[in-house]
C-alpha cells in the first residue's frame, strides 16, 4: 500500500475541544515498504475566515511536537488543519480539526453561581430562547467541585467526576463540549447538579481537605456560545437570573459515600417549561481564585459494567455481592419497587471478613466515621440509581435492604486507552502484567492516585515510581503533564513541593522528603524520555530548579535525609513505614539523581548545566564516602550494624550510577548473591523494588531477576497471585491494607525492558534498543509500545534451534537489536532476524 498518515493529533489528542495553549501537531506515517523515511512536512491551519497559517515545506523528519507558529488564534473557534508529508516513497496527506478554548479570558459575562447552601447537592437551571438555527454550539463549564450538566434533559458531554481536580488557588479546570446536536431554534433549558469533590468536602480527614485554603460550597461558571450560519455569536451565561434548589443527592463525600433520596427528585427539572417558582435565585459567589485552564487530561468515563459472580446471604436483609476482580467505580442499583422511605444501603470493600461481610473500615483512623457507604431511599415504585459524585475501590458490595435489588459494578476511570501490550509463554508473568495495568487504570481519576479505596491522593512518591509503566501501557501523556504542574503548584512559590499533589494545605510536616519530592523533576523527565515533550520540562523547570537549589542548600555536607524512603519493605508493618536501613542512604542517592537529571533538563532547555553537574558530583562523592564499604562490596551505613545485608542501598547505588565504575560489578554480584541466599526473594520496599530487576539484568544477572519475578512464595508478586490477587497490593503481606496499589507493581517495567527487551535510547523513542535478556527461560515473548512515531513491536521465539526475532519499526524511529551474537541497526519497516 502507498504511504499514508494516521493518528493525527493536536496536543496529543484526536480532534480536541478546548485547546488553550499554542497547539502542537502530530501524525504517524504508515507504509508497508521498508526503509521509508520522512523528508519534510507542511502544515496548514484554517479558521472560519480562511487560512491563518501555512508553515511552508519544512525539511524535517519529526512527526510529533510540531508547534503552531502563526498569528494568535481566536478563542472558542473551530480550526481545520492539514498536513502534507514528503517521504522517500512519495507524499502522504491528512486533515483533522480542533477547537480552541477560552484564549482571551473572555467568558462573555458568565459569573460564578452556587446553590442555596446546605448539604444537598444543588440543582441549578436556566431557560433561554434561541431565535436562530445554530450552526455550532460550544458549552464551557468550570466548577468548584463537580458539575453534571444537561441540556433539555440530555447529558451535555463529560458527566462523570468533571471537571478535573486541581489546587483551586492556582488553577481551575474547565471543559469544552460540542453540543450542536442538542440544540435547534426555540426554547431550551440548561440544568446543572453540583458535587463537592475535594473542593467542598465536609467530613474530617487526615489530609484536611475540609480545611483547605480554597474550601467552599460547590459552584459553577458556564458559557454556552452559539454561532449561527452567518457567523454571529450568541452567548448564554451563568448568572443571578438562574434558579437553584437542593437536589435529591442529600450528601456526597469522596470518602464517606453518597446519600440519595428519590422523594426529593424533581422530575423534568432540566427541561424547558419546568415550574421552578419554588426555587430560589442562584447565589452569586466569588468562585475559586485559580487561573482558568482547559482540562487537558482525558475525562473520566465508565468503561465496563460487571455483574456479580457470587451472591452470599448474610442473614435477613443482608447480602454480599462479589465481583470478578478489584475495580474502581461505583454500583448501579435497580429495583422494581422500593417503598417510600425505605433505604438500600451499599457498603464497598476490597476484602471480606471471616463471616463473609464486607470489610469497609478505614482501619487507620484517617477519616471521620462513615466510609465507602452509599444509601438510596425510595419514593415508591421503580428505582434506578448510581453514584454521581465520587467513586469507590472495591471487589465486594454488602447490600442491606428489604429485598435484594439488581446491582452491577460500573468500572470508571480516566479514559486513557491502552497503548502498550505484553504477552509471553509464562502464565504468571502474563497475570502480573494484567494485574499491574488493571491497578494503574484503577488509580487514574484525573491524576495518579495511591489507592481508589482509602485515600485517592496523588502521592508524589507513588507517581514517581509508576510513571514509567504508566507511559509504557497507557495514553497518560497529558494526565502526567497536568499532574507535574500540580506538583509544581504545591510549592506556592517557595521551598519543597508537598508530598501529595494537588494539596489543600495539609499541615502535617513531612520535611525533609527529597525521595518523594523528586517527582517534581523525575516525572516530567520520564514524560520527556518516552514522549519527547519538551514543553513539559519548560513548564516545571522554574519550580524544579528553585526547589532543587533549596534542597541542595539544606545539606551542606552533601548527605541528605528523608522522612519517606524505601516504603513498605517486607518486614515493615502493614500500617506503613520505611525499611529498617539508614534513611540517609536513599535520600542522598535521590538528591544526586535529581541533580543529574536537572543537568540533563538544563541542557535540553539551553540552560547552564554546570551548577547541577557540580552538585551531582559532590553528592555522589559524599555517598561513596559515607555509605560504600569497598571491603565487602556492600552499600551500608555504620548506623545499620546488626541489620545484615540490605538490598535497596545497593540497588539505588547501581541504578543511579553513584559508585565508581570499577566497583559496580562487585556490588551487583554481591546483590545477586544476597538474592540467592534468600532463596531468590527480594527484601525491598517500593523504592528498591522498582529498580531491582533492571539492575540485576543490566549487570549480567538476568537469571536471578527471572527467578525473583516468577517466585510464588512470600515476599513476591506471585505470592499475591497465589492469594487470588487481581491487582497489585500495597504491602507484600497478605494483611495488606490496600489491594489496589501500583507502586509495588513495577515488575511491569522489567517485563518491557528485560523480557520483551524494549527501551528508549533517545527522547520519544526516536532511537530504541531491542535487547530481551531472558531468552533462555521462555519459549517466546512479544510486546509493543506506541511511540510518538507509531507502533514499535517485538516478537521473539525459539524456532528450529534458533532464536528468531521480529521487529516492527515505525517511520521516524531507528531500532538497535542488541543480543549476544546479534547486533543490528534497523531502519523503519518489518524485520526478521535469527541467531543460533
Amino acid at each position: 500500500m502507498a504511504v499514508r498518515l494516521e493518528h493525527l493529533t493536536v496536543e496529543h489528542a484526536t480532534e480536541p475541544c478546548g485547546v488553550d495553549v499554542v497547539p502542537r501537531f502530530g501524525w504517524h506515517v504508515r507504509t508497508d515498504e521498508p526503509g521509508v523515511r520522512q523528508r519534510s512536512w507542511r502544515v496548514v491551519v484554517a479558521g472560519p475566515g480562511g487560512e491563518v497559517w501555512d508553515s511552508g515545506e519544512v525539511p524535517d523528519d519529526r512527526c510529533a511536537e510540531i508547534a503552531y507558529a502563526g498569528p494568535p488564534l481566536e478563542g472558542l473557534t473551530r480550526y481545520r488543519w492539514s498536513v502534507v508529508v514528503m517521504t522517500t516513497d512519495g507524499a502522504a496527506s491528512g486533515a483533522s480539526v480542533f477547537v480552541t478554548g477560552v484564549l482571551d479570558g473572555d467568558w462573555r459575562g458568565a459569573e460564578w453561581v452556587g446553590g442555596p447552601g446546605g448539604r444537598p447537592a444543588p440543582l441549578l437551571r436556566h431557560e433561554f430562547d434561541l431565535d436562530v438555527e445554530p450552526a455550532e454550539a460550544l458549552l464551557v463549564v468550570a466548577a468548584g467541585g463537580y458539575a453534571r450538566v444537561e441540556v433539555d434533559g440530555r447529558p451535555a458531554g463529560a458527566q462523570h467526576l468533571s471537571p478535573g481536580f486541581t489546587d483551586y488557588d492556582v488553577t481551575v479546570q474547565y471543559t469544552v463540549e460540542d453540543v450542536t446536536h442538542l440544540l435547534a431554534r426555540g426554547r431550551h433549558s440548561i440544568g446543572a447538579e453540583l458535587g463537592r469533590e475535594f473542593f467542598g468536602m465536609l467530613g474530617r480527614n487526615t489530609w484536611e481537605w475540609e480545611r483547605a485554603a480554597w474550601h467552599d460550597e460547590p459552584c459553577l461558571r458556564l458559557l454556552l456560545l452559539v454561532r449561527d450560519a452567518a457567523g454571529r455569536r450568541h452567548a448564554v451565561v451563568s448568572g443571578p437570573s438562574w434558579r437553584a434548589t437542593g437536589g435529591p443527592t442529600r450528601w456526597d463525600d469522596l470518602y464517606a459515600g453518597e446519600d440519595h433520596d428519590a422523594r426529593a427528585a424533581a422530575d423534568g427539572w432540566s427541561l424547558p417549561g419546568f415550574d421552578d417558582s419554588g426555587w430560589s435565585p442562584a447565589r452569586q459567589v466569588r468562585g475559586p481564585r485559580g487561573r482558568l485552564v482547559h482540562q487537558r487530561q482525558q475525562p473520566v468515563g465508565v468503561v465496563e459494567e460487571l455483574a456479580p459472580e457470587r451472591v452470599h446471604a448474610l442473614g435477613p436483609g443482608a447480602w454480599t455481592l462479589s465481583f470478578p476482580r478489584v475495580v474502581a467505580g461505583w454500583a448501579a442499583v435497580e429495583a422494581d419497587e422500593v417503598a417510600p422511605g425505605r433505604t438500600i444501603e451499599l457498603r464497598f470493600g476490597e476484602k471480606l471478613r471471616a463471616d463473609g461481610s464486607v470489610d469497609n473500615e478505614d482501619h487507620q483512623g484517617f477519616l471521620d466515621g462513615r466510609f465507602q457507604t452509599d444509601r438510596v431511599t425510595g419514593a415508591g415504585g421503580p428505582l434506578r440509581w448510581e453514584r454521581r459524585f465520587g467513586y469507590h475501590g472495591f471487589q465486594h458490595v454488602e447490600v442491606r435492604a428489604a429485598a435484594l435489588p439488581r446491582v452491577t459494578a460500573r468500572v470508571a476511570r480516566t479514559l486513557a486507552p491502552r497503548t502498550g501490550a505484553f504477552a509471553c509463554a509464562d502464565p504468571l508473568l502474563n497475570r502480573l502484567h494484567e494485574n499491574a495495568v488493571a491497578t494503574l487504570e484503577n488509580n487514574l481519576h484525573h491524576l495518579p492516585t495511591d489507592t481508589p479505596m482509602y485515600e485517592k491522593n496523588g502521592w508524589t512518591g507513588d507517581g514517581l515510581l509508576g510513571a514509567e509503566m504508566m507511559l509504557l501501557n497507557l495514553d497518560v501523556h497529558e494526565l502526567l503533564a497536568k499532574w507535574a504542574g500540580d506538583i509544581a503548584a504545591s510549592r506556592h512559590g517557595e521551598g519543597a513541593p508537598a508530598v501529595i499533589a494537588p494539596c489543600g494545605g495539609w499541615t502535617l510536616d513531612w520535611s525533609p522528603a527529597p525521595v518523594w519530592h523528586a517527582a517534581l523533576l523525575l516525572v516530567p523527565w520520564e514524560v520527556y524520555r518516552q514522549r519527547g515533550d519538551r514543553r513539559v520540562l519548560e513548564e516545571v523547570w522554574p519550580d524544579a530548579r528553585d526547589y532543587l537549589r533549596f534542597e541542595v542548600a539544606r545539606w551542606p555536607d552533601e548527605v541528605a535525609d528523608s522522612t519517606l524512603t524505601d516504603y513498605l519493605s517486607p518486614e515493615t508493618s502493614v500500617r506503613g513505614g520505611n525499611g529498617p536501613e539508614d534513611t540517609r542512604i536513599a535520600a542522598t542517592a535521590m538528591v544526586a539523581r535529581m541533580c543529574e537529571v536537572a543537568a540533563r533538563i538544563a541542557r535540553v532547555l539551553g540552560d547552564d548545566d554546570a551548577e547541577w553537574e557540580a552538585a551531582a558530583s559532590r553528592f555522589r562523592s559524599a555517598f561513596v564516602t559515607e555509605f560504600y564499604d569497598a571491603d565487602t562490596a556492600a552499600v551500608r551505613s555504620t548506623a545499620d550494624e546488626g541489620l545484615g545485608y540490605r538490598q535497596t542501598p545497593a540497588v539505588l547505588a547501581l541504578a543511579f550510577d553513584l559508585l565508581p565504575a570499577s566497583e559496580r560489578r562487585r556490588v551487583a554480584d554481591r546483590l545477586a548473591a544476597d538474592v540467592r541466599e534468600r532463596d531468590h526473594h527480594l527484601s525491598t520496599g517500593a523504592l528498591g523494588t522498582k529498580h531491582l530487576l533492571p539492575v540485576l539484568t543490566r549487570f549480567g544477572h538476568a537469571d536471578v531477576a527471572w527467578t525473583v519475578a516468577t517466585r510464588t512464595t512470600f515476599p513476591s508478586w506471585g505470592f499475591w497471585v497465589a492469594q487470588g490477587a487481581t491487582t497489585m497490593w500495597e504491602h507484600w503481606r497478605p494483611e495488606s491494607r490496600s489491594r489496589n496499589h501500583y507502586f509495588m507493581g513495577t515488575v511491569e517495567d522489567w517485563l518491557y525492558s528485560g523480557v520483551v527487551g524494549l527501551e528508549p535510547l533517545s527522547p520519544g523513542w526516536r532511537r530504541a534498543r531491542v535487547a530481551p535478556a531472558v531468552t533462555d527461560h521462555l519459549a517466546w515473548a512479544s510486546g509493543h509500545v506506541t511511540t510518538p512515531q507509531g507502533r514499535l513491536a517485538v516478537h521473539w521465539r525459539h524456532e528450529d534451534g534458533s532464536l528468531r526475532i521480529d521487529v516492527d519499526v515505525p517511520v521516524g524511529t531507528e531500532a538497535v537489536v542488541d543480543l549476544p551474537g546479534l547486533t543490528r541497526s534497523l531502519a523503519p519497516g518489518r524485520h526478521t532476524l535469527s541467531r543460533p
